[in-house]
């Protein structure tokens, strides 16, 4: 049995992705990874109140990671994306 796990931490930004692949202890919370990958240098700004999830799926930070969790940060929305869709649909 493992006492470790692999995850990767990915922040979207608005013209690339970074992402940060990291071994933690077994056990160990998204906060952790998120706090392990701030360490190895992943610029996320604003994570304290960044929303975050796994694999598409928001979650709480004290959510346990498990081997091969992709955990992802995310940044505030700058438009509703159904206005966005009906804007575009008024155009064509």
């Amino acid at each position: 049995m493992s006492h470790e796990v692999s995850v990767t931490v990915v922040y979207a930004q608005s013209d690339s992705v970074a992402e940060v692949e990291l071994r933690l202890a077994a056990g160990a919370t998204v906060a952790q990874a998120l706090e392990t990958a701030a360490k190895a240098g992943l610029d996320m700004p604003d994570l304290a109140h960044a929303p975050v999830g796994i694999f598409g799926k928001r979650c709480p930070r004290d959510a346990v990671v498990k081997h091969g969790d992709r955990i992802e940060v995310y940044r505030p929305l700058i438009a509703d994306p159904k206005d966005s869709r009906r804007r575009r649909a008024r155009v064509k």
